[in-house]
Protein backbone atom coordinates (compact mmCIF):
# COMPACT_ATOMS: atom_id res chain seq x y z
CA UNK A 1 0.00 0.00 0.00
CA UNK A 2 1.27 3.27 -1.09
CA UNK A 3 2.11 5.56 2.55
CA UNK A 4 0.35 8.31 2.80
CA UNK A 5 1.73 11.79 3.55
CA UNK A 6 -0.40 14.88 4.57
CA UNK A 7 -1.68 16.70 2.11
CA UNK A 8 -0.08 20.06 -0.10
CA UNK A 9 -3.49 21.68 -1.24
CA UNK A 10 -6.82 22.46 -0.35
CA UNK A 11 -9.91 23.97 -1.95
CA UNK A 12 -11.94 25.57 1.01
CA UNK A 13 -15.51 25.81 -0.39
CA UNK A 14 -16.79 28.55 1.67
CA UNK A 15 -20.41 28.63 1.15
CA UNK A 16 -22.78 27.53 -2.06
CA UNK A 17 -24.63 31.12 -1.48
CA UNK A 18 -24.22 32.79 -4.69
CA UNK A 19 -25.82 35.78 -6.61
CA UNK A 20 -24.95 34.49 -10.53
CA UNK A 21 -27.13 32.35 -12.19
CA UNK A 22 -24.68 30.50 -13.74
CA UNK A 23 -26.08 27.87 -16.99
CA UNK A 24 -23.68 25.12 -16.53
CA UNK A 25 -23.55 25.12 -12.86
CA UNK A 26 -26.76 25.09 -10.15
CA UNK A 27 -25.10 25.70 -6.68
CA UNK A 28 -27.24 28.85 -6.78
CA UNK A 29 -30.56 26.67 -6.37
CA UNK A 30 -28.84 24.91 -3.23
CA UNK A 31 -27.84 27.94 -1.22
CA UNK A 32 -26.24 26.93 2.38
CA UNK A 33 -27.23 28.42 5.44
CA UNK A 34 -24.62 31.36 6.32
CA UNK A 35 -25.18 30.66 10.17
CA UNK A 36 -24.05 26.96 9.72
CA UNK A 37 -21.22 27.49 7.29
CA UNK A 38 -17.36 26.35 8.28
CA UNK A 39 -15.58 29.52 10.40
CA UNK A 40 -12.08 30.83 10.34
CA UNK A 41 -12.00 29.23 13.70
CA UNK A 42 -13.04 25.55 12.07
CA UNK A 43 -10.33 26.18 9.42
CA UNK A 44 -7.22 26.37 12.27
CA UNK A 45 -7.56 22.68 12.46
CA UNK A 46 -5.70 22.38 8.70
CA UNK A 47 -2.12 21.57 8.45
CA UNK A 48 0.69 23.14 6.72
CA UNK A 49 -0.29 23.08 2.98
CA UNK A 50 1.30 25.00 -0.07
CA UNK A 51 -1.14 25.88 -1.23
CA UNK A 52 -5.45 27.19 -0.92
CA UNK A 53 -7.87 27.83 -3.24
CA UNK A 54 -10.58 29.86 -1.61
CA UNK A 55 -13.80 28.93 -4.04
CA UNK A 56 -17.64 28.26 -3.85
CA UNK A 57 -20.31 29.55 -4.74
CA UNK A 58 -19.40 33.13 -4.10
CA UNK A 59 -16.71 33.50 -1.69
CA UNK A 60 -17.41 37.43 -1.80
CA UNK A 61 -20.49 36.50 -0.29
CA UNK A 62 -19.29 35.54 3.33
CA UNK A 63 -19.15 38.23 5.71
CA UNK A 64 -16.16 37.20 7.70
CA UNK A 65 -14.00 36.29 4.03
CA UNK A 66 -10.91 38.25 5.43
CA UNK A 67 -10.80 36.04 8.88
CA UNK A 68 -10.47 33.32 6.65
CA UNK A 69 -7.83 34.69 4.16
CA UNK A 70 -5.74 35.38 7.42
CA UNK A 71 -5.98 31.89 8.62
CA UNK A 72 -5.43 30.34 4.86
CA UNK A 73 -1.97 32.56 4.98
CA UNK A 74 -0.99 31.15 7.85
CA UNK A 75 -1.41 27.60 6.64
CA UNK A 76 0.13 28.41 3.11
CA UNK A 77 2.43 30.68 1.22
CA UNK A 78 -0.21 31.10 -1.65
CA UNK A 79 -3.75 31.63 -1.56
CA UNK A 80 -6.00 32.04 -4.56
CA UNK A 81 -9.82 32.70 -4.89
CA UNK A 82 -12.14 32.02 -7.46
CA UNK A 83 -14.48 34.72 -7.75
CA UNK A 84 -17.53 36.31 -10.41
CA UNK A 85 -15.35 39.21 -9.55
CA UNK A 86 -19.45 40.85 -9.08
CA UNK A 87 -18.07 42.13 -5.68
CA UNK A 88 -15.94 44.81 -6.82
CA UNK A 89 -15.28 47.32 -4.21
CA UNK A 90 -15.05 43.81 -1.63
CA UNK A 91 -12.33 42.20 -3.56
CA UNK A 92 -10.56 45.59 -4.02
CA UNK A 93 -10.80 46.10 0.66
CA UNK A 94 -9.15 42.63 0.52
CA UNK A 95 -6.65 43.31 -1.94
CA UNK A 96 -5.40 45.89 -0.17
CA UNK A 97 -5.41 44.00 3.32
CA UNK A 98 -3.61 40.87 1.62
CA UNK A 99 -1.83 42.17 -1.30
CA UNK A 100 0.05 38.41 -1.90
CA UNK A 101 -3.51 37.30 -2.72
CA UNK A 102 -4.23 35.32 -6.24
CA UNK A 103 -7.70 36.42 -7.64
CA UNK A 104 -9.20 34.27 -10.59
CA UNK A 105 -12.37 36.25 -12.18
CA UNK A 106 -14.25 33.30 -13.91
CA UNK A 107 -15.22 34.46 -17.33
CA UNK A 108 -17.09 32.42 -20.14
CA UNK A 109 -16.42 34.68 -22.84
CA UNK A 110 -16.82 38.28 -24.61
CA UNK A 111 -19.37 40.60 -23.02
CA UNK A 112 -22.60 39.35 -24.30
CA UNK A 113 -22.34 35.58 -24.40
CA UNK A 114 -20.37 35.81 -20.55
CA UNK A 115 -23.50 37.65 -19.40
CA UNK A 116 -25.73 35.28 -21.09
CA UNK A 117 -23.96 32.18 -19.39
CA UNK A 118 -23.52 33.35 -16.13
CA UNK A 119 -26.87 35.03 -15.96
CA UNK A 120 -25.90 38.67 -15.06
CA UNK A 121 -25.59 41.24 -16.90
CA UNK A 122 -22.88 43.44 -16.51
CA UNK A 123 -20.62 40.29 -15.77
CA UNK A 124 -17.65 40.80 -17.74
CA UNK A 125 -17.38 44.44 -17.35
CA UNK A 126 -17.22 43.75 -13.73
CA UNK A 127 -15.16 41.36 -13.86
CA UNK A 128 -12.39 42.91 -16.73
CA UNK A 129 -12.71 46.31 -14.72
CA UNK A 130 -11.66 44.69 -11.43
CA UNK A 131 -8.61 42.59 -12.97
CA UNK A 132 -7.30 46.13 -14.78
CA UNK A 133 -7.66 48.08 -11.10
CA UNK A 134 -5.69 44.73 -9.55
CA UNK A 135 -3.30 45.44 -12.06
CA UNK A 136 -3.07 48.54 -11.07
CA UNK A 137 -2.81 47.85 -7.36
CA UNK A 138 0.28 45.71 -8.13
CA UNK A 139 -1.13 42.47 -7.39
CA UNK A 140 0.35 39.89 -9.41
CA UNK A 141 -1.31 36.54 -8.80
CA UNK A 142 -4.28 37.86 -11.16
CA UNK A 143 -6.60 36.53 -14.03
CA UNK A 144 -9.50 34.52 -15.52
CA UNK A 145 -10.75 31.75 -16.36
CA UNK A 146 -12.85 29.85 -18.69
CA UNK A 147 -15.28 26.63 -18.23
CA UNK A 148 -15.79 25.68 -21.92
CA UNK A 149 -18.99 23.72 -23.08
CA UNK A 150 -20.20 24.07 -26.23
CA UNK A 151 -21.38 27.77 -27.28
CA UNK A 152 -18.02 29.39 -25.91
CA UNK A 153 -15.06 27.25 -27.57
CA UNK A 154 -14.14 30.06 -30.26
CA UNK A 155 -14.35 33.04 -27.53
CA UNK A 156 -12.18 30.83 -25.12
CA UNK A 157 -9.56 31.67 -28.03
CA UNK A 158 -10.24 35.48 -28.27
CA UNK A 159 -9.80 35.45 -23.90
CA UNK A 160 -6.87 33.53 -24.43
CA UNK A 161 -5.68 36.80 -26.86
CA UNK A 162 -7.03 39.06 -24.09
CA UNK A 163 -5.23 37.46 -21.16
CA UNK A 164 -1.83 37.01 -23.67
CA UNK A 165 -2.30 41.35 -24.23
CA UNK A 166 -2.83 41.66 -20.72
CA UNK A 167 -0.28 39.77 -18.34
CA UNK A 168 -2.78 37.97 -17.30
CA UNK A 169 -2.94 34.47 -16.42
CA UNK A 170 -5.41 32.40 -18.28
CA UNK A 171 -6.98 28.55 -17.09
CA UNK A 172 -9.46 26.61 -18.90
CA UNK A 173 -11.80 23.32 -18.00
CA UNK A 174 -14.05 22.03 -19.61
CA UNK A 175 -17.56 21.79 -17.56
CA UNK A 176 -18.45 18.70 -15.75
CA UNK A 177 -21.25 16.77 -14.05
CA UNK A 178 -21.02 16.53 -10.50
CA UNK A 179 -23.00 17.05 -6.97
CA UNK A 180 -20.76 20.27 -6.61
CA UNK A 181 -22.45 21.29 -10.02
CA UNK A 182 -25.68 19.94 -9.72
CA UNK A 183 -25.28 18.92 -13.18
CA UNK A 184 -26.25 15.92 -15.13
CA UNK A 185 -26.71 17.52 -18.68
CA UNK A 186 -23.35 19.11 -18.54
CA UNK A 187 -22.06 17.14 -22.04
CA UNK A 188 -20.11 18.57 -24.85
CA UNK A 189 -22.09 17.74 -27.93
CA UNK A 190 -20.07 19.32 -30.04
CA UNK A 191 -17.04 17.17 -29.63
CA UNK A 192 -15.67 18.15 -33.22
CA UNK A 193 -15.60 21.84 -32.83
CA UNK A 194 -13.90 22.23 -29.13
CA UNK A 195 -11.92 19.86 -29.92
CA UNK A 196 -10.43 22.05 -32.72
CA UNK A 197 -10.75 24.91 -30.59
CA UNK A 198 -8.53 23.61 -28.13
CA UNK A 199 -6.08 22.24 -30.07
CA UNK A 200 -5.74 25.60 -31.75
CA UNK A 201 -5.52 26.82 -28.27
CA UNK A 202 -2.29 24.31 -27.61
CA UNK A 203 -0.78 24.99 -30.84
CA UNK A 204 -0.61 29.31 -29.16
CA UNK A 205 0.57 27.97 -26.31
CA UNK A 206 3.76 25.64 -27.25
CA UNK A 207 4.49 28.55 -29.45
CA UNK A 208 5.21 30.66 -26.40
CA UNK A 209 8.35 31.11 -24.46
CA UNK A 210 7.15 30.41 -21.16
CA UNK A 211 7.66 26.38 -20.10
CA UNK A 212 4.67 27.15 -18.09
CA UNK A 213 2.38 28.13 -20.81
CA UNK A 214 3.98 24.37 -22.12
CA UNK A 215 2.71 22.55 -20.03
CA UNK A 216 -0.78 24.08 -20.12
CA UNK A 217 -0.81 22.71 -23.11
CA UNK A 218 -0.37 19.61 -21.91
CA UNK A 219 -3.26 19.93 -19.79
CA UNK A 220 -5.25 21.01 -22.61
CA UNK A 221 -4.62 18.22 -23.81
CA UNK A 222 -6.24 16.27 -21.08
CA UNK A 223 -9.39 18.15 -21.60
CA UNK A 224 -9.61 17.27 -25.63
CA UNK A 225 -9.10 13.54 -23.98
CA UNK A 226 -12.02 14.14 -21.50
CA UNK A 227 -14.34 15.85 -24.09
CA UNK A 228 -13.32 12.74 -26.31
CA UNK A 229 -14.55 10.04 -23.83
CA UNK A 230 -10.52 8.74 -23.20
CA UNK A 231 -10.03 7.01 -19.94
CA UNK A 232 -7.53 10.07 -18.12
CA UNK A 233 -4.32 9.97 -19.05
CA UNK A 234 -2.62 10.52 -15.41
CA UNK A 235 -3.85 9.03 -12.48
CA UNK A 236 -5.93 10.67 -10.41
CA UNK A 237 -4.65 10.85 -6.43
CA UNK A 238 -7.77 13.07 -5.16
CA UNK A 239 -7.94 12.50 -1.55
CA UNK A 240 -3.63 12.27 -1.45
CA UNK A 241 -2.45 15.03 -2.09
CA UNK A 242 -5.22 17.62 -1.99
CA UNK A 243 -8.67 17.71 -0.46
CA UNK A 244 -11.83 19.78 -0.47
CA UNK A 245 -14.09 20.96 2.19
CA UNK A 246 -17.71 21.61 2.22
CA UNK A 247 -19.29 24.56 3.86
CA UNK A 248 -20.11 22.41 6.65
CA UNK A 249 -17.01 21.08 7.00
CA UNK A 250 -17.40 17.77 5.22
CA UNK A 251 -13.71 16.65 3.48
CA UNK A 252 -14.11 15.14 -0.35
CA UNK A 253 -11.20 13.68 -2.13
CA UNK A 254 -12.45 15.81 -5.11
CA UNK A 255 -15.36 18.02 -6.10
CA UNK A 256 -16.06 15.78 -9.26
CA UNK A 257 -18.14 13.23 -7.31
CA UNK A 258 -21.73 12.30 -8.85
CA UNK A 259 -24.75 10.15 -6.44
CA UNK A 260 -25.44 8.37 -9.09
CA UNK A 261 -21.96 7.03 -9.08
CA UNK A 262 -20.37 7.27 -6.06
CA UNK A 263 -19.70 9.81 -3.30
CA UNK A 264 -18.18 9.35 0.27
CA UNK A 265 -16.91 11.96 2.95
CA UNK A 266 -13.48 11.51 4.40
CA UNK A 267 -14.90 13.04 7.44
CA UNK A 268 -15.99 16.15 9.11
CA UNK A 269 -13.10 19.05 10.28
CA UNK A 270 -15.88 19.57 13.53
CA UNK A 271 -15.62 16.08 14.67
CA UNK A 272 -12.01 15.58 15.25
CA UNK A 273 -9.42 17.27 17.59
CA UNK A 274 -6.39 17.11 14.83
CA UNK A 275 -6.31 17.08 10.64
CA UNK A 276 -3.84 14.26 11.18
CA UNK A 277 -6.66 12.00 13.23
CA UNK A 278 -8.87 12.54 9.65
CA UNK A 279 -6.71 12.19 7.03
CA UNK A 280 -5.21 9.31 8.51
CA UNK A 281 -8.65 7.63 9.42
CA UNK A 282 -9.79 4.31 8.25
CA UNK A 283 -12.39 6.04 6.74
CA UNK A 284 -10.13 8.74 4.85
CA UNK A 285 -8.29 5.57 3.85
CA UNK A 286 -11.66 3.39 2.37
CA UNK A 287 -12.82 6.72 0.32
CA UNK A 288 -8.84 6.94 -0.83
CA UNK A 289 -9.63 3.25 -1.97
CA UNK A 290 -13.00 4.38 -4.14
CA UNK A 291 -10.73 7.05 -5.83
CA UNK A 292 -8.29 4.13 -6.91
CA UNK A 293 -10.99 2.93 -8.56
CA UNK A 294 -13.35 5.65 -9.68
CA UNK A 295 -14.17 5.62 -13.51
CA UNK A 296 -14.70 8.75 -14.05
CA UNK A 297 -12.53 10.40 -16.42
CA UNK A 298 -12.39 13.68 -15.01
CA UNK A 299 -10.26 16.44 -15.66
CA UNK A 300 -10.06 19.78 -13.62
CA UNK A 301 -6.64 21.47 -12.68
CA UNK A 302 -7.14 20.71 -8.75
CA UNK A 303 -6.39 16.87 -9.45
CA UNK A 304 -4.38 17.19 -12.61
CA UNK A 305 -1.62 19.60 -11.74
CA UNK A 306 -0.28 17.21 -8.69
CA UNK A 307 0.15 14.07 -10.88
CA UNK A 308 1.63 16.20 -13.23
CA UNK A 309 3.79 17.45 -11.13
CA UNK A 310 4.36 13.92 -9.29
CA UNK A 311 4.85 12.20 -12.87
CA UNK A 312 6.81 14.90 -14.39
CA UNK A 313 8.56 12.95 -16.73
CA UNK A 314 5.54 12.09 -18.69
CA UNK A 315 3.99 15.67 -19.22
CA UNK A 316 8.04 17.26 -19.72
CA UNK A 317 8.28 14.48 -22.66
CA UNK A 318 5.39 15.36 -24.53
CA UNK A 319 6.07 19.19 -24.15
CA UNK A 320 9.30 18.33 -25.40
CA UNK A 321 8.18 16.63 -28.25
CA UNK A 322 5.75 19.25 -29.45
CA UNK A 323 7.74 22.05 -28.61
CA UNK A 324 10.11 21.48 -30.87
CA UNK A 325 7.65 20.74 -33.72
CA UNK A 326 6.28 23.86 -32.60
CA UNK A 327 9.66 25.69 -33.41
CA UNK A 328 10.31 23.02 -36.29
CA UNK A 329 6.84 24.46 -37.66
CA UNK A 330 5.37 20.89 -37.97
CA UNK A 331 1.94 19.96 -37.07
CA UNK A 332 1.24 18.65 -33.45
CA UNK A 333 -0.79 15.47 -33.82
CA UNK A 334 -3.48 14.58 -31.45
CA UNK A 335 -4.66 11.46 -33.09
CA UNK A 336 -3.04 9.69 -30.52
CA UNK A 337 -3.78 10.71 -26.98
CA UNK A 338 -1.24 9.02 -24.46
CA UNK A 339 -2.18 7.19 -21.65
CA UNK A 340 0.33 6.44 -19.05
CA UNK A 341 0.95 3.49 -17.03
CA UNK A 342 2.46 3.93 -13.61
CA UNK A 343 1.02 1.59 -12.11
CA UNK A 344 -2.30 2.65 -11.48
CA UNK A 345 -6.09 0.59 -10.95
CA UNK A 346 -6.89 0.23 -15.04
CA UNK A 347 -10.68 0.55 -13.93
CA UNK A 348 -9.33 4.14 -13.03
CA UNK A 349 -10.96 6.86 -15.51
CA UNK A 350 -11.78 4.48 -18.07
CA UNK A 351 -15.58 4.77 -18.81
CA UNK A 352 -15.40 1.91 -21.27
CA UNK A 353 -14.11 -0.67 -18.75
CA UNK A 354 -16.70 0.23 -16.33
CA UNK A 355 -19.41 -0.31 -18.51
CA UNK A 356 -18.24 -3.71 -19.22
CA UNK A 357 -17.40 -4.35 -15.17
CA UNK A 358 -19.76 -2.38 -12.92
CA UNK A 359 -17.34 -0.47 -10.57
CA UNK A 360 -17.36 -1.72 -7.28
CA UNK A 361 -16.81 -0.03 -3.40
CA UNK A 362 -14.08 -0.96 -1.15
CA UNK A 363 -16.62 -3.63 0.35
CA UNK A 364 -17.73 -4.78 -3.33
CA UNK A 365 -21.24 -3.23 -2.92
CA UNK A 366 -22.13 -1.61 -6.35
CA UNK A 367 -23.29 2.00 -5.61
CA UNK A 368 -26.98 2.65 -6.61
CA UNK A 369 -27.95 3.39 -9.22
CA UNK A 370 -25.29 2.19 -11.42
CA UNK A 371 -23.00 3.59 -14.36
CA UNK A 372 -25.17 2.34 -16.57
CA UNK A 373 -26.57 6.27 -16.25
CA UNK A 374 -23.49 7.79 -17.42
CA UNK A 375 -24.02 9.67 -20.48
CA UNK A 376 -21.40 9.15 -23.57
Amino acid sequence: MTTISLPTDVSIITTYRCQMRCKMCNIWKYPTDEFKEITAKDLEILPKLKFVNVTGGEPFQRRDLEDIIAVSFEKAPRVVISTSGWHYERIIALAKKFPNIGIRVSIEGLSQLNDDLRGKEGGFDHGLKLLLKLREMGVSDIGFGITVSNRNSNDMLWLYRLAKELKLEFATASFHNSYYFHKEDNIVTEKDVVTQDFQTLIGSLLKENSPKSWFRAFFNLGLINYIQGGRRMLPCEAGTANFFIEPYGDVYPCNGLEDRIWKESMGNIRDFSTFEELWFSQQAEKVRGLVRECPKNCWMVGTAAPVMKKYIRHPLEWVVRNKIKSILGKEISFDDIPWFDVGQDPRQGDLDFARMKPFTDTKGAKPDPSLALIEE
